[in-house]
């Protein structure tokens, strides 16, 4: 079971002046410049002073640590629906059944700590048979093994010092007087006078940690809608520099979307500009797909292309997005083999990467119209990305008819016009007729035509596909056209 503890982060830390965070007048957190500086946990605002004077200050904000935490358990539930939040800033995910899934512990993770970054976090991690162990082994600063085998987690807990268990603290005065100051020294003093002398809590999490008691957890019920909005820490002017905002956001609701095991079909963004009496309305951004998708790398693929051609109203504050639509998601395709030019899946995401770069206008697909004139029933229209049809297969198309003669796989935009020599059609050669004639007439409510359609071959065996007009005004003009060529 990896544990994950999370560190007090704030991005506007100073790389060069250091930065602290305060407690009640006393140091709670620190940089590396400000602890090479000589600041040290624990100590008052005044001495603070005197050794860096320079240093930027923040008060500790409770509420915020915690929504901090609870976006990063948002995330984590990609990795496991059994996710608990432990004291001192903890997540603990109960992996055992995703290990297979994600490659192995090792790169389990990288994959964690990757998210993390996204996020903005930092934090460390560890691996146990037990989620107290694993906390423990997170939680000391030195080495932080990935222990997978009982045996080896006792060893490793034997070593470290007992000063990481929260209801030891209170007493390490008195272990320090009788020379105990390793957990394994710990569990060889008698028992019932170490639960005199420190009480259950002590006892209780020395059991777990070594995998002698049982551990209860609750586990973390994500919400059954999806909301999140993430403050910016300044103004944004343009429409790129929000991807890593939303890819923040993304990664939170792939993790919900993983634990309530839905799909999205459509996301909308909202981009707060500002407020009171300068007020600007929000901006608001849809994601449309055409198929439903749970992964965080195709939707932020989208997002940035949107993003990339926005023009911005006004500076941009704050970035909310919600998964609109939902459906439940369906289990991946177990088919042995990869399909040849890929699965119907991975066009559905090219073409909704295409529309999201040049436009819905500039994406067409076939549509078929209800009408015998080819040059009319062969129509295209700009591609719909919506859930309810799928991509390349309109919705209003009308059913294929069956029983019609072979139609070319090429057809021309303008007829062109043959020459006639012996009585016969001449294209580069003497065409000769191969199918019984095929009439059409049709659109005598707009363009009216008379036609006898006829597949031609020419000389090198090429079929062509010509018709001849029923009905001429000029009886010396050419009667004959192509009007298609089969492949």
């Amino acid at each position: 079971m990896p544990q994950l503890p999370l560190e007090v982060f704030c991005p506007t830390w100073s790389v060069d002046k250091g930065a602290i965070v305060f407690e009640r007048e006393r140091v709670l957190a620190l940089s590396a410049i400000a602890g090479k500086a000589g600041v040290r946990i624990g100590m008052r605002s005044g001495g603070v002073h005197l050794l860096l004077p320079q240093a930027q200050r923040f008060a500790r904000d409770a509420e915020r640590e915690q929504a901090v935490l609870h976006d990063a358990a948002l995330a984590m539930l990609q990795y496991s629906p059994q996710l608990a939040q432990a004291e001192e800033a903890t997540l603990l995910l109960d992996v055992g059944a995703s290990l297979a899934l994600f490659g192995g512990i090792r790169a389990l993770c990288r994959r964690i700590r990757a998210d993390l970054r996204v996020l903005g976090l930092s934090g460390s991690l560890s691996c146990a048979p037990t989620a107290r162990g694993a906390w423990l082994l997170a939680r000391h600063r030195g080495r932080r093994p990935r222990l997978l085998q009982p045996h080896s987690l006792r060893r490793q807990l034997d070593r470290l010092p007992l000063s990481l268990l929260p209801p030891a603290r209170p007493f390490l005065d008195w272990f320090d007087g009788i020379a105990c100051r390793d957990l394994g020294s710990a569990r060889r003093l008698p028992r019932p006078g170490l639960m005199r002398r420190c009480g259950q809590p002590l006892l209780a999490q020395l059991d777990c940690a070594y995998g002698e008691a049982a551990e209860l957890f609750e586990w973390l019920v994500a919400a059954p809608q999806f909301r999140a909005r993430l403050e910016l820490f300044e103004r944004v002017e343009q429409g790129a520099a929000l991807l890593h905002g939303a890819a923040r956001l993304l990664l939170q609701m792939t993790g919900w979307l993983c634990a309530m095991q839905y799909a999205v079909t459509r996301i909308t963004i909202e981009l707060e500009h500002e407020r009171g009496r300068v007020a600007v309305a929000p901006t608001s951004i849809a994601l449309e797909l055409a198929e439903a998708s749970w992964r965080d790398e195709h939707l932020l693929r989208l997002l940035r292309e949107k993003l990339g051609a926005l023009v911005l109203p006004a500076p941009v504050l704050a970035l909310s997005l919600t998964a609109a639509d939902v459906v439940p998601m369906t289990p991946p395709s177990a088919s042995l083999f990869p399909e040849p030019g890929g699965s119907p899946s991975d066009r559905r995401r090219l073409l909704e990467l295409l529309v999201a770069r040049l436009g819905a206008e500039n994406v067409l697909q076939p549509a078929a119209q209800a009408d015998y004139r080819p040059e009319v029933a062969n129509a295209w229209a700009p591609l719909k990305s919506t859930a309810g049809s799928s991509a390349g297969s309109p919705a209003n198309s009308p059913a294929p008819l069956s029983g019609l003669p072979a139609r070319p796989v090429w057809l021309l935009g303008t007829p062109q016009a043959l020459a006639v020599r012996d009585q016969r059609p001449y294209y580069r050669s003497p065409l000769r007729l191969v199918s019984k004639p095929e009439r059409i007439e049709c659109g005598w409510w707009s363009t009216a035509c008379a036609r006898d359609y006829f597949v031609a071959e020419d000389a090198q065996h090429v079929m062509y596909w010509i018709y001849r007009e029923r009905f001429s005004a000029d009886e010396t003009a050419a009667r004959w056209y192509l009007h298609g060529l089969f492949g």
